[in-house]
C-alpha cells in the first residue's frame, strides 16, 4: 500500500517529454500558457468611451447613455468589462442612482 502511493506520487512530478510542470500541473516550455504559437486570441485593450468623445458632464437625465452601463437584471456594469475609466466610473455610477432614485431606470428587473 505505501509502496503504491510513492510510484503514484513519483510519476506524477515529471510532465511527459520530461520536463518539469509548471503552475497548475501544466507543462512549462517554449510555448507557454496555450501551447505552441502563443495565445488564440489577441484580446485588445478597452478604452473609455467618455474619454474618447470628450464627454465631461454625465448627466442622469439622459436615460439612453445610462442603460447601456446598466445590465438586464438592472445592475451596473462593472469597469472591468465596460472598458471605462475610473473616474467616468464613479460618476456613472453616481448618476445611475440618481436616476434610479427619481425612477429614470429600475432598481432590478420585471419577472
Amino acid at each position: 500500500m505505501a509502496d503504491e502511493m510513492t510510484a503514484t506520487t513519483s510519476s506524477r512530478s515529471d510532465a511527459p517529454g520530461g520536463r518539469p510542470s509548471g503552475p497548475g500541473g501544466r507543462p512549462s516550455g517554449p510555448g507557454g500558457p496555450g501551447g505552441p504559437g502563443g495565445r488564440k486570441f489577441f484580446r485588445r485593450k478597452k478604452v473609455c468611451k467618455f474619454c474618447t468623445e470628450k464627454i465631461d458632464a454625465i448627466s442622469y437625465r439622459d436615460v439612453r447613455l445610462l442603460q447601456g452601463f446598466v445590465a438586464e437584471r438592472g445592475k451596473i456594469v462593472p469597469r472591468r468589462l465596460t472598458g471605462v475609466c475610473t473616474t467616468h466610473q464613479r460618476r456613472l455610477s453616481k448618476a445611475i442612482k440618481q436616476a434610479r432614485n427619481i425612477a429614470l431606470l429600475p432598481f432590478a428587473a420585471r419577472f
